[in-house]
């Protein structure tokens, strides 16, 4: 579904805060994500695990650093 208005509609048709409010698709294949794909627009990813939150970033060497 597009909004022809150019506004940015997130999921259940309300509006989107930032681009990465509205959602992406991720492809796996088998246990396999491409970390292109999740850092495809930010260099930066939050990971929500139970009750907890890390950040996963992409440093300017191409190394990814998890932090808590």
């Amino acid at each position: 579904m597009s909004a022809p208005s150019g506004d940015k509609i997130g999921v259940a048709g309300t509006q989107a805060e930032t681009p990465s409010e509205t959602g992406k698709m991720l492809i796996m294949r088998g246990n396999r994500l491409d970390s292109r794909e999740l850092f495809s627009s930010e260099r930066e990813i939050i990971i929500v695990h139970g009750e907890e939150t890390y950040r996963l970033r992409l440093t300017s060497q191409n190394k990814l650093i998890l932090t808590k």
